[in-house]
């Protein structure tokens, strides 16, 4: 059974902006998969040859997004993945908490890819 886990980083980006690159499916072919459709509330997200479906269960503009996963029959699994801004109201940093799902075994692994993609979502923001 999958581990669900949470990731945060730092993001130099305003929330509207860093939105568009979580909620949209160009953006998010900017920094998250190779090529990303959606038809609906329905996305699908291309890695090669691989293609994964989700679906789009909660949407708050300039906070959150949470993707469900489907599976090959495009029905809800128990697995999602959630990226959340948060602005300190104070320092007014911003933060993207990214809460995501893995096998044990695989959690440092699924750790390392998520790294590797906000460092390429900060390069096309600019803020690397």
């Amino acid at each position: 059974m999958k581990e669900k886990y949470e990731l945060e980083f730092s993001i130099n980006s305003s929330p509207q902006l860093l939105y568009q690159y979580i909620s949209d499916p160009s953006g998010l072919s900017e920094w998250f998969a190779d090529n990303v459709n959606s038809r609906g509330e329905i996305y699908s997200f291309m890695w090669g040859d691989s293609e994964e479906k989700a679906r789009v269960v909660t949407r708050k503009a300039d906070e959150r997004v949470r993707y469900r996963w489907l599976d090959e029959n495009d029905k809800e699994t128990d697995y999602f993945f959630e990226l959340k801004i948060n602005k300190d109201e104070l320092t007014k940093d911003v933060t993207i908490i990214v809460t995501d799902f893995a096998e044990p075994d695989e959690i440092n692994e699924s750790k390392q890819l998520w790294e590797n993609q906000i460092m390429d979502l900060k390069q096309v923001l600019g803020s690397a």
